[in-house]
């Protein structure tokens, strides 16, 4: 394969602050920028959130867009149905558990796909 994976997930929000503390604190993630799209200080906010070594989450921050409150029918999760993460062992699958579970985001069931385990999650903005 010529890829190594997804370079990146683009989402819409109303509260970058807020997601952006989430990734932080529950995933150490790193903010790599944060300021307007555009060199000229044009465009939406973006803020873009490494969440491991060739991960990041793009996030746009639109003044006045009311859509990003809106929960789309296909599953009823927002404007983005799901992402999924790898831990970098069991150990950090464990750290990262317990604090979803901490704070609210994630029940305790793990899905067991064999060579895979699945804890899902839904952030402040669902």
């Amino acid at each position: 394969m010529l890829t190594v994976g997804i370079n990146h997930v683009a989402t819409i929000t109303n509260d970058s602050d807020r997601l952006q503390a989430f990734y932080r604190e529950v995933f150490e993630a790193e903010i790599l920028r944060d300021g307007s799209e555009f060199p000229d200080g044009s465009g939406p906010r973006l803020s873009i959130i490494k969440i491991g070594p060739y991960a990041e989450l793009n996030v746009f921050e639109i003044d006045g867009n009311t859509q990003a409150d809106v929960q789309t029918p296909m599953f009823g999760r927002g404007r983005l149905d799901h992402f999924a993460l790898q831990a970098e062992s069991i150990e950090a699958f464990e750290t990262i558990r317990e604090r979803l579970r901490a704070r609210g985001a994630a029940d305790d069931f793990v899905t067991d796909f064999g060579p895979i385990l699945s804890l899902f999650f839904r952030d402040p903005d669902g």
